[in-house]
């Protein structure tokens, strides 16, 4: 039953994919197809789960630890044999540890080798230690650990920044592909044209109507209008084949060849963008875009540097107490059967010019960060600005380009007229029809322009963000 119900879903996906596959192509199908399959991105999502292996691995440095040793002295004037199991725990807010383990001594040993001796049961050891300067308030493992979460952090802008060069790419593949599959349609249209002409020539040939050298002059250009065809076909294979990369199968994540049945009736209707528009991307821009978000953990990540740098100034401070519970009734009169011991040492290092250089370099990297932060806030506004300017310029010569198809199909259609009333020469018909193939063509290069440019001002202000990569909506 399990199976059936399997092999059922499969079929209604199936037939699901391939209903779709008989629609046009849309440019949100290429970019839910990034967002989803793309590998590179899928790479660069798997950075964020690198790092979280390097956060476990910091912590790592706070996990208890166990130890046991074993000693003996067979050969010695003083036979024995020491043994010990501890288990220590690191703090992580006071930067010291506690421990607690067993030791135990068997053989003979001398009375001032008392650190070892124990009773004959053994003795229960508790104990901690603990600084009161140097790493007190930080330390190289907190600073590992914090070092760490930041790079799991830094991830992220990375991410962001790879996602909106994706999806950059994408939509241009796209429209390079939408206006192959025009430019090889209008290829077409204008090779029809002279098939069918040379048709009705080849009748009035027969008639007599005209000389042989007006077909000949005809068949020319048909031959040559099917090389410029096959031109266009090799431009839209180029085309599909650059947009596969991005249009990806659902189900395996296997590229797609996109196929020309799929190709839309049009582009997608033209989006006017206006100065309250600009002023509002740019603002939202400084904090989608990633590349502030990214210099402002490398500006984290050094002051923590600073602060272990800082710590390492100081001198050493540290108070170690220890507790020592004799077990088993037969005590050597020397040994208690509580005893507590504590420890207080203090060292300082003479000159500390290594912390010292690390803090004159780290002071010197945050000056550099800070300015790195100003120009890229100022290289955000310039992008956001510039991608505007090409996207107001691209979405006036559409105005112009639009005109000249018109013109120039005026002026073909009269110089049709005037060839069917033999008031002119085929040469000029072919020169009309090349002009309106040309503003044609030129209209489909503008409309591509265009929405290149808006794919550049998207990933200027950072549209395509994904909202869980952003504090910023919409």
């Amino acid at each position: 039953m399990f199976f059936r119900l399997l092999l059922t879903a499969l079929s209604l996906a199936s037939l699901s994919f391939s209903a779709r596959a008989d629609q046009p192509l849309g440019l949100e199908d290429i970019l839910t197809s990034v967002r989803n399959h793309y590998p590179p991105l899928l790479a660069a999502w798997l950075e964020q789960d690198i790092a979280a292996g390097k956060v476990r691995r910091a912590e790592g440095a706070f996990d208890p630890i166990i130890s046991a040793t074993l000693m003996t002295r067979p050969q010695n004037y003083y036979t024995a044999s020491n043994g010990s199991f501890m288990i220590t725990q690191p703090l992580r807010d006071s930067g010291g540890k506690v421990y607690a383990g067993y030791r135990l001594t068997s053989g003979f040993l001398p009375d001032y080798d008392r650190k070892i001796r124990t009773a004959d049961g053994g003795e229960a050891v508790v104990g901690f230690t603990l600084p009161f300067l140097r790493n007190r308030d930080f330390d190289s493992r907190r600073a590992s650990l914090t070092q760490a979460q930041l790079d799991r952090e830094l991830a992220r802008p990375d991410i962001l920044r790879q996602s909106l060069n994706f999806l950059r790419a994408s939509r241009i593949a796209y429209f390079n592909w939408v206006a192959a599959g025009q430019e090889l349609e209008a290829a077409e249209a204008l090779l029809k044209v002279a098939k069918d002409r040379d048709t009705a020539l080849g009748d009035q040939l027969n008639e007599g109507a005209i000389a042989a050298i007006v077909r000949v002059d005809n068949k020319r250009l048909v031959v040559a209008r099917e090389i410029g065809v096959i031109n266009a076909q090799r431009s839209f294979e180029q085309a599909s084949i650059a947009l596969s990369l991005f249009h990806r199968d659902p189900r395996t994540g296997a590229t797609i060849m996109p196929e020309r049945k799929e190709l839309p009736a049009s582009f997608p209707p033209i989006q006017f963008l206006d100065q309250l528009t600009l002023v509002n991307d740019r603002g939202r821009a400084i904090f989608r875009r990633p590349e502030i978000r990214q210099i402002e953990i490398l500006i984290a990540k050094a002051k923590i540097d600073r602060r272990l740098a800082q710590n390492d100034l100081k001198p050493n401070l540290d108070l170690t107490v220890e507790l020592n519970q004799a077990l088993g009734g037969d005590l050597p009169k020397d040994i208690e059967n509580t005893e507590v011991t504590a420890l207080m040492e203090f060292s300082v290092p003479i000159g500390r010019n290594e912390a010292k250089g690390r803090i004159e370099a780290i002071t010197a990297n945050l000056a550099q960060l800070d300015q790195e932060k100003t120009f890229a806030r100022e290289s955000i506004i310039a992008d956001a600005n510039d991608s505007f300017s090409a996207v107001t310029a691209a979405y006036q010569t559409l105005e112009q380009t639009a005109e000249n198809v018109r013109l120039s199909e005026q002026l073909e259609e009269a110089e049709q007229d005037k060839f069917k009333e033999g008031a002119t020469d085929l040469l000029a018909v072919q020169i009309r029809e090349q002009a309106t193939f040309d503003a044609r063509i030129l209209k489909i290069n503008a409309l591509r322009d265009y929405f290149r440019a808006l794919a550049d001002y998207f990933a200027a202000v950072a549209k395509d963000a994904p909202t869980h990569l952003t504090p910023v909506s919409r």
